[in-house]
This record gives structure tokens, C-alpha cells and sequence, in this order.
């Protein structure tokens, strides 16, 4: 048994500007959508998500997540150009000891969103 992909689930209580926060500020495409369901997939590249609105089948309270989504990019430098001012900033960008360069901000939901790019450490 293998697993063959990860698609993550974020939930919102408003659908229509989430999908609009990931396609129009982080460049998604929305590949299907059904807003009687409260429910989207967003593609980006090799990454998906899924977006729904919460439902009866799981105890809620508020939306919250306990960590982060990581994404990893071939130029995280331009990426943190288009997006700086376009999304509530966590940290900035910045070259870290493990070999990443990264950046993190906030979706329109509060979920914290990183981005980072290995680089060759000095003392290669």
C-alpha cells in the first residue's frame, strides 16, 4: 500500500472569498466548485486544496488550525514580491540555518501559510 497524494480540507464560513483570496492572490485555479455543498477544489502546479464550509458530520466551534501549510517553490523571492502586500504577513522573508529561504502569511481565514526554497548553505 502506497499513498499517492495529500489534499488537504481548510474549512471557511465564506466560501466565495476564500476561493477568491487563492485564485486571485496566490494564482489557484478552481477546478470545481458546488456552493449548495460549500465546497471547492483549488489547483496550483502539482498542489491541491480543498475548501468546504464546516458541516454536521464534525463537532465546530470556530475556524482554527494548529499548524501551518508549507509550500515549497522553485523562486520564493518573486513569489514573496507578488504577495508582501497582498496578504496579512507572518514574517518576512529571510534565509534560515536549516537551508530554507522562506516567508509566511495569513489566508483570509487566519490560516498561516509558508513558502520557502532550499538554498546551498555557506559553507558549500
Amino acid at each position: 500500500m502506497r499513498l499517492t497524494d495529500l489534499r488537504p480540507v481548510l474549512w471557511t464560513e465564506d466560501l466565495p472569498s476564500t476561493v477568491d483570496f487563492y485564485t486571485g492572490v496566490l494564482g489557484f485555479e478552481c477546478s470545481d466548485r458546488n456552493d449548495d455543498w460549500g465546497w471547492a477544489t483549488l489547483r496550483k502546479d502539482s498542489v491541491s486544496l480543498m475548501i468546504a464550509n464546516p458541516n454536521e458530520h464534525t463537532p465546530y466551534e470556530k475556524i482554527g488550525f494548529t499548524g501551518s501549510l508549507y509550500f515549497t517553490t522553485d523562486n520564493v523571492d518573486v513569489l514573496w514580491e507578488k504577495l508582501k502586500d497582498k496578504a496579512k504577513v507572518c514574517y518576512g522573508i529571510e534565509d534560515f540555518f536549516y537551508g530554507m529561504r522562506e516567508f509566511a502569511v495569513y489566508d483570509n481565514n487566519g490560516y498561516l501559510l509558508q513558502f520557502g526554497q532550499q538554498i546551498e548553505s555557506a559553507a558549500d
